[in-house]
């Protein structure tokens, strides 16, 4: 997933972009975590072995 600042570039159009984003989170509760990401934890950068397709 592209981070936000690029979403123009996904959408083709920043201003459609930003009003697809904004459509999207009018009602939503944003919350920003911190910390280490227990998805992410033990796994390092170069370890693909789980995804790959052979």
């Amino acid at each position: 997933m592209p981070a936000p600042d690029r979403w123009g570039e996904v959408f083709g159009d920043e201003t459609v972009a930003a009003a697809m984003i904004d459509r999207l989170v009018h009602h939503a509760e944003v919350h920003s975590l911190k910390g280490e990401s227990y998805r992410m934890k033990g796994r390092s950068l170069g370890d693909r072995s789980s995804t790959d397709d052979d």
